[in-house]
């Protein structure tokens, strides 16, 4: 959390994240440019430029990959959560060598062309009316733009500039640029190799974070967050106050589709959106420690009776009243405004 805009607050999680991504990155350069060239055939001889530009092809798409397996995997197994806090980081990396990409493309290919390098690019090849002959150039162009528009909106001040569900549709984009880089591969970059084997593997891999989503998906609408019961009165039935543990929640989705999470917290309830001011991100899957509760994704904090950040913090999400009802908890399912204070309801012979 910052209660400034600077570029980046370091942390000690920080360093060791971007530490280690720097020098997977580097490890996957080293073994594509010593390993791969001598095992794979092509119909002609490839300059020592051209493995370069595939190496950090290669390796921004394999980047992708894995930025978009963290989210999945997060929600099938919990131990995946470090890797998401700072994936904003990964992506801007992942930027940085798509970039690299581009520029050995256009300092081989086209350094010695009398047109300019990004004109001679767009005018090459033209035949969009033909599917083998498509240039898919136009592809990689497509997909490197989107990554250049997150890299640049992915700090913290964009999201509050633009509101955060602008912010997150168009971080979205990330799947038409995963998507087009896939096409860019199959394409063009080894259609002019013999062995296909680098090209499975590749298209294996989006296959994999396919497959991810789908169980994803599945494993939320399988074991997702049951349903609100209308109570009378306009309110709904959450849970039984006894299935909420001490410092955690259960989480219930109201008519109106939101989430409402219901925390026990020293022996009382209280209730509060779901969504995080950040990043959306699912508060009722965080646990309650020195009296806050911290989203799970990136750490932003919230007094459950309030709804607000800790001082100097600002943020602030909506709160719900809340009753007990013999042992169903209720909720109204009317939201309090952001940071609205709701007396929290105690739970009758809870050990607190």
């Amino acid at each position: 959390m910052s209660v400034k805009y600077v570029p980046v607050q370091w942390n000690a999680n920080k360093y060791w994240y971007d530490a280690a991504m720097l020098a997977g990155t580097v490890l996957f350069l080293w073994i594509y440019l010593r390993w791969v060239p001598g095992r794979l055939d092509h119909t002609r001889p490839v300059d020592g430029a051209i493995w370069n530009a595939r190496a950090f092809g290669t390796c921004a798409f394999t980047m992708m990959s894995v930025i978009l397996a963290i989210g999945p995997l997060a929600r099938l197994d919990r131990r995946f959560l470090p890797l998401l806090y700072n994936r904003r980081h990964f992506g801007v990396m992942t930027a940085f060598v798509a970039l690299t990409h581009a520029g050995y493309i256009l300092g081989w290919y086209y350094a010695f062309s009398p047109t300019p390098p990004f004109e001679a690019l767009l005018s090459a090849n033209t035949s969009y009316g033909m599917l083998p002959g498509f240039p898919f150039e136009s592809f990689g162009i497509f997909a490197l733009l989107c990554l250049l528009i997150l890299a640049a909106t992915s700090h913290d001040f964009w999201m509050k500039f633009l509101t955060p569900p602008v912010w997150k549709r168009l971080h979205y984009l990330i799947y038409a640029a995963y998507a087009a880089v896939v096409a860019h591969i199959s394409w063009g970059i080894l259609q002019d190799q013999r062995a296909q084997l680098l090209t499975i593997v590749l298209l294996a891999m989006a296959g994999a974070v396919a497959a991810l989503h789908l169980a994803a998906g599945w494993a939320d609408r399988r074991n997702g967050d049951p349903a609100a019961v209308p109570a009378g009165d306009g309110w709904v039935r959450v849970a039984r106050a006894d299935e909420i543990p001490e410092g955690r929640a259960k989480i219930g989705v109201l008519p109106s589709g939101d989430r409402v999470a219901v925390f026990r917290h020293e022996g009382k309830l209280s209730a509060i959106s779901n969504a995080c001011a950040h990043q959306n991100g699912p508060l009722g899957e965080g646990c309650i420690l020195w009296g806050t509760v911290t989203c799970p994704w990136h750490g932003f904090q919230y007094d459950v009776r309030t709804g607000r950040a800790p001082a100097p913090f600002t943020e602030r999400i909506p709160t719900y009243n809340i009753a007990l009802r013999g042992d169903d908890v209720l909720v109204d399912p009317a939201a309090n405004p952001p940071g609205t204070p709701v007396e929290p309801v105690p739970v009758p012979d809870a050990a607190t």
